[in-house]
């Protein structure tokens, strides 16, 4: 690969596209040095490429993957691109190519292995927090929630509320990320969501919030009350869209 011409790869951002971009690096001999999304301000030293996101040339890639590398290396690669590492995309291409062409024996102490499995690390115990700080609201018996992770937890958060509320009708909205976990009578959808604006929300509603804010602040113990730890517990980031933090 050290041979191989230096290129940017501009694409659409999804993992379909970015399979396609490894095809066209594995087939045309090259080295995807920075990849771009689409609509964002590129500037690099390496001729640009643009990718259009071929869906049998990724399904393609992935059957060839699952011959060549183990599942749990094909997981590690899925969830990689649901984290916020930057420029991820180089670091998961450089492990695909390291497991493809260097066989499917990784060194445990491979600085590819380490920076993907510490993202991927990042991400699950974002989404186990988000499990417990999601707070939902009552907008004419649909259940929404706003969240704004630092990375795309909603796959990781589906299975858990899908089975939970079997029976709901829900939205977790991702306004990080622009896109919305739907789920409908056991139907469940990922979806593209610019903007979400939600009515005011009814008396019911209003009076629910106040109750949990009463609870919350009944439960603490004012004596034993320490900032530091309830940070520490329950990130501040994550207070923006808490009910009992509003």
């Amino acid at each position: 690969m050290s041979v191989w011409p230096q290129v940017t790869y501009v694409y659409d951002g999804s993992f379909a596209g970015f399979l396609t971009c490894v095809a066209e690096s594995f087939q045309h001999k090259e080295y995807p040095f920075y990849f771009f999304p689409c609509g964002e301000e590129q500037y690099s030293l390496y001729p640009l490429r643009e990718i259009t996101t071929n869906r049998d040339c990724a399904r393609k890639l992935y059957c060839f993957l699952k011959r060549k590398i183990s599942l749990q290396a094909r997981q590690l690669v899925e969830y990689s691109f649901l984290t916020c590492l930057p420029q991820k995309e180089r670091h998961i291409y450089d492990f695909i190519y390291g497991t493809v062409y260097a066989g499917p024996s990784i060194d445990p102490t491979d600085d590819r292995l380490l920076i993907l499995n510490n993202a991927v690390r990042h991400l699950r115990n974002e989404a186990h927090l988000l499990k417990g700080f999601i707070r939902f609201s009552d907008y004419s018996n649909v259940l929404v929630g706003v969240i704004k992770p630092k990375n795309r937890v909603l796959p990781l958060l589906r299975a858990h509320f899908c089975d939970r509320f079997a029976k709901e009708a829900f939205l977790i909205y991702d306004r990080s990320h622009k896109e919305a976990l739907c789920h409908v009578f056991g139907i469940w959808k990922i979806v593209p969501l610019e903007t979400l604006t939600l009515h005011d929300p009814e008396s019911k509603e209003v009076d629910t919030r106040r109750l949990w804010k009463q609870f919350y602040h009944s439960v603490a113990i004012e004596s034993r009350h320490n900032p530091k730890l309830r940070m520490s517990k329950m990130p501040k980031r994550y207070w923006e869209t808490m009910t009992e933090f509003q």
